[in-house]
């Protein structure tokens, strides 16, 4: 009888630890999966925040290709009126050469520019006239 109740108690003992070692078990699991939850969860957070910043640089991308567009533009404009102000430029400066040099040939068949009063000669001009970019500015 001794040994029966010792074989008993000893199966008992037994069992008690196997039934602690499956509630660990049960606990680590539990841990384990929502360990697994939270790490999903945070993957999930991860890739929503990474698609919402694709969505503001995609937004941030376009608003700056249309500035670009813009501003190319206004440099085409800027740059073909600066070509036109350019080609005028060497317009009047041509136009005020020619002019220089009527007023040298009125003067070199004017006999004497100092004596001649505006009776005359009512185009006396003794010196050529002078131009520079500065003037023509708008």
């Amino acid at each position: 009888m001794t040994m029966a109740c010792s074989s008993g108690t000893s199966s008992g003992t037994s069992s008690e630890l196997q039934g602690m070692m499956d509630q660990r078990k049960r606990k680590r699991m539990i841990s384990n999966r929502e360990s697994a939850r939270r790490s999903r969860m945070r993957k999930q957070k991860h890739l929503d925040d990474l698609a919402s910043q694709l969505t503001q640089l995609r937004s941030q991308n376009q608003q700056l290709l249309t500035s670009v567009n813009l501003t190319s533009h206004k440099y085409l404009a800027v740059e073909a009126e600066n070509s036109v102000l350019r080609a005028q430029v060497n317009e009047l400066s041509h136009r005020l050469d020619s002019l220089n040099q009527i007023i040298h040939l009125l003067n070199f068949f004017e006999p004497d520019a100092s004596t001649s009063t505006f009776f005359n000669n009512p185009f006396n001009f003794s010196l050529p006239i002078m131009a520079s970019a500065d003037m023509l500015q708008y």
